[in-house]
């Protein structure tokens, strides 16, 4: 495609999706507006190593602000042209869902709402791209299918779940009203270099290099669509290049349509690692879903998307960046 004059806003840019997206633009010559609040969730410098990297791109700035403070958003998105705008900041964990709700309501509610009317807010607006999570499917136990975007979701078991649902409610009603086109991208278990160190991956390699148990929940018995980093940021950019034809909040899946079991992955991270883990298996906790698994023939018919990367290619992957990035390892 070619290259557009116009900045795309990447909100969360200092995150794991949001810096990988925003490189990516910034590699094929777009002008990229980062936003970020570079809160403590984890580690800050973690988040400031993936903002230097990007601060080495000409055609990119950081905006270090709340995009759950509306006006400052508004005014940016109408200052700086903005008709594209990619959503993947967010307050993420379905386990800290339950410390921290209110976390949840600024960040996730009161967050997409500001972008929601900074974007309808610009008559030129174009397209709002935001993650939503495979976490609305709820706990499918035994089903055996995979999840389709048909498939009801009135039944999430944390309120990390929920909030994203109540963001994929109200894009559906200011599209209605407004006329916004949007894509919402139900993101399943994504995982790579640079990632969330709240992550059960990236805590299991610590773990396994330390030498130190590692915690396995559900007695191991769960299974989850595991998606590598670059296969996420080609269905992204691939469904910010197709807008929906008409306004609407298009809903869709991106996963990589082949669950493992835990043990699996676990034994996968073992092996990068160079050690065998110590399991202590334990009960499944609150919030928690024993499977997911992404049907991705919406997204596919639409962007032509297809998985690359399996789990035995991408760990090692992510294990050689830690190794890289930690002198512990």
């Amino acid at each position: 495609m070619p290259v557009r004059t116009d900045p795309v806003v990447v909100s969360g840019a200092a995150g794991f999706v949001g810096y990988h997206v925003a490189k990516r633009l910034l590699e094929r010559g777009e002008g990229v507006i980062g936003i970020d609040v570079f809160n403590d969730y984890y580690a800050v410098s973690l988040k400031e190593a993936r903002a230097g990297r990007l601060e080495k791109f000409a055609n990119f700035r950081m905006e270090r602000m709340d995009f759950a403070n509306a006006p400052a958003l508004r005014t940016l998105v109408r200052d700086e042209g903005v008709m594209r705008m990619v959503h993947l900041g967010a307050q993420a964990g379905v386990r800290y869902s339950i410390e921290n709700p209110f976390a949840y309501q600024h960040s996730n509610l009161q967050g997409h709402l500001s972008v929601l009317e900074a974007c309808r807010d610009n008559s030129r607006f174009e397209h709002l791209v935001y993650a939503s999570s495979s976490s609305v499917y709820g706990n499918r136990p035994g089903s055996g299918a995979a999840f389709t975007e048909t498939d009801r979701v009135d039944s999430p078991v944390s309120l990390y779940a929920a909030t994203k649902r109540s963001c994929e409610l109200m894009s559906s009603t200011y599209a209605h009203l407004y006329g916004l086109k949007q894509s919402g991208l139900r993101f399943f278990t994504v995982y790579g270099p640079w990632g969330r160190p709240d992550m059960a991956y990236y805590s299991f390699t610590r773990k396994i290099f330390l030498g130190e148990p590692i915690e396995v929940y559900g007695e191991g018995r769960m299974r989850r669509d595991f998606t590598f980093i670059d296969d996420i940021v080609d269905g992204i950019i691939g469904v910010l290049d197709r807008p929906p034809p008409e306004a609407e909040n298009r809903i869709l899946n991106i996963g990589n349509d082949s669950p493992e079991d835990l043990l699996t992955f676990i034994e996968i991270i073992e092996q990068a690692v160079g050690r065998k883990a110590k399991k202590i298996m334990l009960p499944m906790q609150p919030g928690d879903v024993t499977s997911t698994w992404a049907d991705i023939s919406k997204i596919r018919s639409i962007t032509g998307y297809r998985p690359k990367v399996r789990l035995a290619e991408g760990i090692p992957q992510f294990v050689n960046w830690y190794r890289d990035y930690y002198p512990v390892a």
